[in-house]
């Protein structure tokens, strides 16, 4: 699953190529983890939102409530779930971004593996948003089965949409952006990197 994905883009050029129109003060990094500011394009905007949305829990030590937990992949075949299945139907996005990443070797060891279309430009992948209590607005990432060559990195991968595909996934009906949820088959770039996965 998803858990770090870059967007290298300026936000004019993201607006640009998303045809979007960009909220002042939109802020996000180029590498977006799980709990932090990502870009999202939503209803026309480019907007910034938190990547994830909150899980609440309790320690089981004591009873009391701890940090939400930020769930940042949403399975495609779990999106009629309670946790997703409004967002779904009624709020979908698009996620644009530059290469996603996986952790690839031992336990300890992983190093990052990261995935993109073929040249250095931004594509989106599929998104569903909402307004959390704890965050604001926050997204998460709509992932499938993997196929090709992302098969080999991880057993999923994310929803990529082609520009034909935009609207689709934002303005169809639940069934018609359900029918969009298959693996890519197209070119994928992998790149096999010596980064560790969790930065020192």
């Amino acid at each position: 699953m998803c858990n770090l994905y870059r967007m290298t883009k300026a936000q004019a050029e993201i607006a640009r190529m998303f045809n979007a129109s960009s909220t002042a003060g939109a802020n996000f990094a180029d590498e977006v983890y799980p709990g932090y500011s990502g870009a999202v394009i939503a209803g026309g905007e480019l907007r910034s939102m938190v990547w994830g949305f909150p899980l609440t829990q309790k320690s089981k030590k004591t009873g009391e409530p701890l940090k939400p937990r930020p769930v940042n992949n949403a399975r495609s075949d779990n999106l009629g779930s309670f946790m997703w299945r409004y967002s779904f139907e009624e709020r979908r996005c698009l996620i644009p971004l530059t290469a996603w990443a996986e952790a690839e070797g031992k336990r300890g060891a992983m190093t990052r593996t990261w995935l993109s279309l073929s040249g250095d430009d931004a594509f989106a992948v599929a998104g569903i948003w909402r307004t959390s209590d704890e965050w604001g607005d926050c997204y998460s990432m709509v992932m499938t089965d993997a196929a090709g060559a992302a098969a080999e990195v991880h057993n999923r991968m994310p929803v990529i949409l082609s520009p034909d595909q935009y609207e689709e996934w934002q303005e169809g009906s639940p069934e018609e952006a359900l029918s969009l949820c298959r693996p890519w088959d197209g070119l994928l770039k992998i790149d096999r990197t010596g980064e560790h996965w969790a930065r020192r």
